[in-house]
C-alpha cells in the first residue's frame, strides 16, 4: 500500500471503521500524513494566531481515523483494539505500541478478518 492509498482508505473508506484489519504499511502512511499535517499546521500558527482554531478542527477531524487505523492494526497481529489503551501509560506504553505496530501481518485469518492483501482478501495490497 503506498502513502496515498493509506490516505484516502483512512480518510475516506474505513473513516469510523474499527472492525477488521489494517496492514502496517497502511497504519505507518497514515501516521506520516498525520505528523505532516501537523507540523504545517503548527507553522501556520506560528505565522498567525487565526490558525489556531483550524489546527484544533483538523486535529480532531484526524482523531477518530487515527484511533481506527490504530484499532485495526492491532487487529491485525491478532490483539484485541483494547491495547490501545496503553497510550495513556507515559513513555511505558508508547514502548509498547511501538512494538506492537512494527510487527509483521498475522499469516492466516483471525478473528478479525482475512490478511490485508492476503489471497483471500486481494483487494488490499501487500506491504
Amino acid at each position: 500500500m503506498d502513502f496515498t492509498t493509506a490516505v484516502r482508505t483512512a480518510l475516506l473508506e474505513r473513516y469510523f471503521d474499527f472492525e477488521g484489519r489494517s496492514s502496517r504499511s497502511e497504519y505507518w502512511w497514515f501516521f506520516l500524513f498525520n505528523i505532516l499535517v501537523n507540523i504545517v499546521l503548527n507553522l501556520l500558527v506560528g505565522l498567525a494566531a487565526i490558525f489556531a482554531i483550524l489546527s484544533l478542527i483538523v486535529s480532531l477531524g484526524l482523531l477518530i481515523p487515527a484511533i481506527a487505523v490504530g484499532v485495526r492494526r492491532l487487529h491485525d497481529i491478532g490483539k484485541s483494539g483494547w491495547w490501545l489503551l496503553l497510550a495513556f501509560i507515559p513513555l511505558i506504553g508508547a514502548i509498547i505500541l511501538i512494538y506492537f505496530f512494527v510487527q509483521p501481518s498475522e499469516p492466516r485469518t483471525n478473528g478479525w478478518g482475512p490478511e490485508p492483501g492476503g489471497p483471500s482478501n486481494p483487494a488490499q495490497t501487500f506491504e
